[in-house]
């Protein structure tokens, strides 16, 4: 069988993608699969070092606060229609899988009115306009959220949520001592709580502008803090906390700039995350969806604050989703600065409150969501 899988932009929609194509191959060892992603987007070079072939198109968004540009734009849309034909031609697909981002938009409209049966996986609560867009064409649409039927016909619609790297769930606490030892110089205790601070690959500002101003406050209380900052902010994060002598406590080696302090790491880019997580008492994070499906999955009391910057404000909806259910904590990123520490702290010192949404949240995970999909994916084939 033949599967073409399109998609890509953001790691919230290559990752799903990724994972789709490896619960295929496992449910199907010969499968034939190709992306379709679009030209100088991430998927380009994450796609090929998950082991599968990508085809790049030329489509781009739409640039809606200077609509004059989008004369190129329209041209460059034709040209991606134009190529996904010939794609789709020579592939032969029996299948075409829809995850979101510029190119799906593409490569699943041709596809479908060549004949090919169409899934689309929709990550978060609040549907993207490329799958709202698709939605006719398609056979299935799997969410990852209830109460989607606002966006979709409710006959396709499959509750499967997202697919979630699955060695997210062997970590070890002891593990992650030794690693943030080794690593970074720092000799953390199983006997004190642990702040995890993830706010993405790039980095949240308004999280790291809260944490430079309470972090003196967390390690005061005897926290221990894990501090991604993306690397975006790093240097500007190191060089303010060293210029406001936060941390200072002890003269440890220093490790990729970490300010020196027996409990806290700070950090651009965090690796080994299933032992980071498991050590974590609470995690601080953006409400992107595979976030969210990843702290599902651990059970983490999690203090989420939804980035203002996404189409259709789609994070609050994903955070509302928990926070409806008791499962998370928002604090908006209008009141982060203000609220956050005072929120973090208040959780740390509630074991009770720290349980109630662990057992929560846990109620809300798909272990087994790639799985489901590539199960549904296979039935559209024998169906066709």
């Amino acid at each position: 069988m033949k599967y073409l899988i399109s998609g890509g932009g953001t790691g919230g929609h290559i990752f799903p993608a990724v994972s789709i194509a490896n619960a295929l191959r496992e449910l199907d060892p010969q499968a034939d699969i190709l992306f379709v992603g679009a030209l100088g987007r991430m998927e380009m070079e994450r796609v090929p070092q998950a082991g599968y072939k990508i085809i790049g198109l030329p489509v781009r968004g739409f640039n809606r606060k200077q609509p004059w540009k989008n004369i190129s734009v329209v041209w460059d849309l034709l040209r991606s229609m134009v190529q996904a034909r010939r794609i789709v031609r020579d592939f032969r697909p029996n299948v075409g899988i829809g995850v979101g981002g510029y190119a799906s938009g593409a490569a699943m409209k041709v596809a479908a009115k060549m004949g090919v049966p169409i899934l689309l996986q929709e990550q978060n609560g609040f549907a993207g306009v490329t799958n709202k867009l698709l939605k006719d064409n398609a056979r299935k649409i799997c969410v990852a959220y209830e109460g989607m039927e606002r966006f979709f016909p409710a006959e396709k619609i499959l509750l499967t949520g997202n697919p979630v790297r699955q060695d997210l769930v062997r970590g070890s606490k002891e593990q992650a001592i030794d690693y943030l030892q080794k690593e970074y110089g720092v000799f953390f205790s199983l006997e004190r709580p642990t702040l995890l601070i993830i706010g993405g690959s790039l980095g949240a500002r308004t999280i790291n502008q809260a944490l430079l101003g309470g972090v003196q406050q967390l390690l005061n209380q005897g926290i221990q803090v894990i501090w991604q900052t993306g690397k975006t902010y790093y240097e500007q994060i190191i060089k303010q906390l060293q210029d406001n002598h936060i941390g200072r406590e002890a003269e440890l080696p220093q490790r990729a700039g970490t300010p020196a302090h027996p409990d806290m790491v700070v950090t651009p880019f965090l690796s080994n995350m299933p032992d980071l997580y498991a050590l974590a008492d609470l995690v601080i994070s953006r409400a992107g969806a595979s976030s969210i499906s990843e702290l599902c999955l651990l059970g983490k009391p999690a203090i989420l604050v939804p980035s203002p910057n996404v189409a259709e404000d789609h994070q609050t909806h994903n955070a509302m989703a928990l926070v409806n259910k008791d499962a998370a904590v928002l604090v908006k990123d209008a009141d982060a600065e203000q609220q956050l520490i005072p929120a973090a702290l208040a959780l740390l010192q509630d074991s009770a409150r720290l349980s109630a949404l662990s057992e929560h949240i846990l109620t809300l995970a798909q272990p087994d969501s790639a799985r489901r999909i590539a199960e549904e994916v296979i039935r559209l084939t024998k169906r066709k």
